[in-house]
């Protein structure tokens, strides 16, 4: 049992959140523990996680966009099938947020925690008064177009995010495909990634520590919420994987759905044990070329993309997360915030790491975009989990079904007929 709770992540990070609920319960709202040296010691554990979020979360968006623009090879693959895909990856995660946005709103409000929320501190929100057009425009390129020494130093993860993503694609111009640069870049973004695993295991302390204060204000509505939550996050994803991406595929290709599912079964449920897209993405490509009938030179393009690129359920997740922690933490979401929330949803799943629980980085994004505190990293962290595998599985479906669609659009515009689907379709 020991050492399935010292393996177990997940574990601890539910038993922590349990003990500091039950540790609460032996105080009563009205007592004085602030000043009590242990709760100081407890609430300087929360602040150094936060803290050592907040020190690598800009570094690990711009490897993650470096090392993922890189890896497509050259920019004659790049003109040839990158815009097809990155259309249709847009538009599948444009379907995906604005599901998860449109059910959120339309959900009851979820009860506010505490009175009041504390904005993260160096947070630059889009004011209230500007709501029109032009000037959201305005303040987002004024926000975007800085010093990327500025921008990290200062946490502006839109900035580093337009600034990635043009280096990259200087990059991917400039050097051979075998240049050594981007082994460096894909080295660097390993090792931030190791780092960020073990600053996610210090995580039981944090969810301890938030948890316990919420529960000492009066916030034992947390884990009824939460459970609401997980089964709202749970319904909208199984609708994107079960009716959304599958109707994309049979009015693009006329593929259909028990063809489709037997052809991605596998890679998807890999996807689902593994929590990795890119765990999955052998299988994946295998299952692509050998099942769908999709040629090796779009496979070998658009899958590996879309494991770092095409992130639909972390996408989705990441939207109603958003409303749920503004909500909770009392924040009055205005039409620009919401704005705010849309795109940043959609530039962090494109960023997202393909590994267990690699959207906690670009959710940080997304937070600091609402002006919401960080410290509800923590919250999200007692079922986020478990809720990645679904996430995750959808993330690969999506990835498989652009590679199909896509696939077949280079034929359409190639001129040659694609008996492929036809013969799927028969079996």
């Amino acid at each position: 049992m020991w050492t399935k709770l010292r393996r177990s992540l997940p574990l601890q990070l539910l038993l922590a959140a349990l003990m500091a609920w039950l540790f609460a319960l032996t105080f009563s709202e009205t007592a004085d523990i602030a000043q009590q040296g242990w709760y100081q010691l407890l609430m300087l554990g929360k602040t150094s996680y936060i803290g050592l979020l907040k020190m690598v979360v800009g570094i690990v968006v711009m490897l993650s966009l470096l090392e993922g623009i890189t890896n497509i090879g050259s920019t004659v693959r790049l003109r040839k099938l990158g815009t097809s895909t990155l259309l249709f990856y847009s538009f599948t995660t444009f379907i995906a947020i604005s599901l998860g946005l449109g059910a959120s709103l339309l959900m009851p409000a979820w009860q506010p925690l505490t009175e009041f929320a504390p904005v993260a501190d160096g947070v630059r929100l889009i004011s209230e008064e500007a709501a029109d057009g032009n000037a959201i425009a305005a303040k987002l390129l004024n926000m975007a177009l800085i010093n990327p020494v500025a921008a990290l130093a200062d946490g502006n993860l839109l900035a580093i995010v337009l600034f990635s993503f043009l280096l990259g694609v200087a990059l991917l111009s400039s050097l051979p495909s075998k240049h050594p640069l981007f082994e460096v870049l894909s080295g660097l973004s390993k090792g931030v990634n190791t780092m960020v695993r073990g600053i996610v295991r210090l995580s039981p302390v944090a969810v301890f520590a938030i948890v316990f204060e919420f529960s000492v204000r009066g916030g034992e509505s947390l884990f009824g919420q939460l459970a609401l939550f997980a089964l709202l996050v749970f319904v909208l994803t199984v609708v994107h994987g079960a009716v959304v991406l599958p109707t994309i595929a049979k009015v693009a290709t006329g593929i259909r759905f028990t063809t489709l599912f037997k052809a991605i079964s596998a890679p998807m449920a890999m996807a689902f044990a593994t929590s990795s897209s890119t765990a999955a993405l052998p299988l994946a490509m295998r299952s692509a070329e050998e099942e769908l009938g999709v040629s090796q030179s779009t496979s070998s393009m658009v899958l590996p993309l879309g494991a770092v690129m095409n992130m639909d359920g972390t996408a989705l997740f990441e939207g109603v997360a958003a409303i749920f922690l503004a909500q909770l933490f009392g924040i009055d979401l205005t039409t620009t915030g919401m704005i705010m929330i849309f795109i940043m949803a959609m530039v962090s799943s494109v960023g997202a790491p393909g590994m267990p629980s690699g959207s906690m980085s670009g959710m940080q994004l997304v937070l600091l975009a609402a002006g919401i505190p960080l410290e509800a990293i923590a919250i999200l962290l007692i079922i986020e989990r478990p809720l990645d595998t679904f996430r995750t599985a959808v993330n690969v479906e999506g990835d498989l079904i652009a590679a199909l669609v896509v696939d077949k659009w280079q034929h359409r515009s190639a001129g040659v007929s694609t008996p492929t689907v036809a013969q799927l379709q028969s079996t």
